[in-house]
């Protein structure tokens, strides 16, 4: 078939209404210990959740605290649920952990978020976003008003995630931002966020609990808590053309399905919610090219020298011959298997043959 040229003026503007050229996710679980494994699984599936929506490893930085999926207590191991009776493996096949156990700091995370890392660290760990990046960031644990703990040992409060995010804007490190945390009193971690472009959402509100979901009597544990339960159920209908906006992703988990109260706060985001795409997020963008000329792409190519890098026809690059043309290479001579061992019994028979047993002595 043929494609119709899409009006520039229009189609294009609705498509690259959002402005970003690329996404990037930062998905943290704070928690240690088999009791909060419920956090690595919300991790775990919001991680599943991206990946399958077109966001790639290397746009991803993976932060849990502890490794659910090799502890001992662990009945299933290298796996990690979401569903009970053991319906959803959220771990899946190839998991990247960027940071792990004693590595989940506040301290790191925030060098993650504004690019102050030592020169020493490696791609796989950095947040290496511009400013026409879209960037998910979701944070799970225990909180109360006012801030987030990690490992049991530290926190992060507020005002530290909202200037950290200022630093971001200032350093155009990203072009929209969405903020996501389940945990108790999670609507205090975003009231003092100032930057523009961002919206974010929380599992409660403040003065409320979020309630874990899911007990399952195999591991012993509750499995999920109950805000990212149903995310993850809406996920799960999501597809990259999907036409789902931030409307339908605040309706998720009402009150009556989460006991605590979701909050959202949008006034910093420039855009409508209703026209906010949940892929501009949770997927990845497709470099297009837009043209309104038609390209027969039966016509030779007119070839200039003026580029370097473009050759005359006459000129032909040397290229590998499949495999199986290719002549084996001559590979360096081995003894066969046994050959040493038979070579040796070969010479003890010859020298007992030839001086007895009693000579034995002479060769050892």
């Amino acid at each position: 078939g043929s494609l119709k040229a899409l009006a520039p003026g229009k189609t294009a503007g609705q498509f690259f209404s959002s402005g970003h050229t690329n996404n990037w996710a930062v998905l943290v679980c704070t928690s240690r210990f088999w009791f909060n494994y419920r956090h690595v699984a919300n991790s775990l599936s919001v991680y599943r959740s991206v990946k399958r929506l077109g966001i790639p490893d290397s746009h991803i930085v993976l932060m849990l605290a502890d490794d659910m999926a090799c502890n001992h207590r662990n009945p299933k191991p290298a796996t990690v649920f979401s569903h009970k009776n053991m319906e959803l493996n959220v771990y899946g096949d190839d998991v990247e952990v960027d940071y792990r156990g004693y590595e989940v700091t506040v301290e790191n995370f925030l060098r993650v978020l504004t690019g102050r890392l030592p020169p020493s660290t490696p791609r796989s760990k950095r947040l290496l976003s511009d400013d026409r990046s879209n960037i998910l960031i979701y944070l799970t644990g225990h909180g109360g008003n006012g801030f987030l703990k990690f490992q049991d040992s530290e926190e992060i409060s507020n005002v530290e995630l909202a200037d950290a995010f200022e630093q971001m804007w200032q350093k155009r490190r990203y072009n929209e931002l969405l903020f996501i945390i389940d945990t108790c009193q999670g609507a205090s971690m975003y009231e003092r966020f100032y930057s523009p472009n961002i919206m974010a959402l929380a599992s409660s509100q403040v003065g409320e609990d979020s309630l874990s979901h899911q007990p399952d009597l195999a591991i012993g544990v509750h499995l999920m808590d109950r805000y990212t339960f149903y995310l993850l159920e809406f996920l799960e209908d999501i597809h990259p053309a999907s036409k789902a906006n931030m409307n339908d992703l605040f309706k998720v988990c009402p009150s009556s399905q989460c006991v605590s109260t979701p909050g959202h706060r949008t006034d910093l985001f420039q855009r409508d919610p209703g026209s906010v795409l949940i892929t501009d997020f949770f997927g990845s963008v497709r470099k297009v090219e837009i043209t309104t000329e038609a390209v027969n792409l039966t016509d030779p190519i007119n070839i200039t020298h003026s580029n370097p890098l473009c050759f005359p026809s006459s000129f032909a690059l040397p290229l590998s011959l499949p495999t199986f043309l290719q002549k084996p290479k001559q590979k360096d001579w081995h003894p066969p298997d046994g050959f040493i061992l038979g070579l040796w019994t070969l010479i003890l028979l010859v020298f007992f043959k030839t001086y007895g047993v009693k000579h034995l002595k002479h060769i050892f």
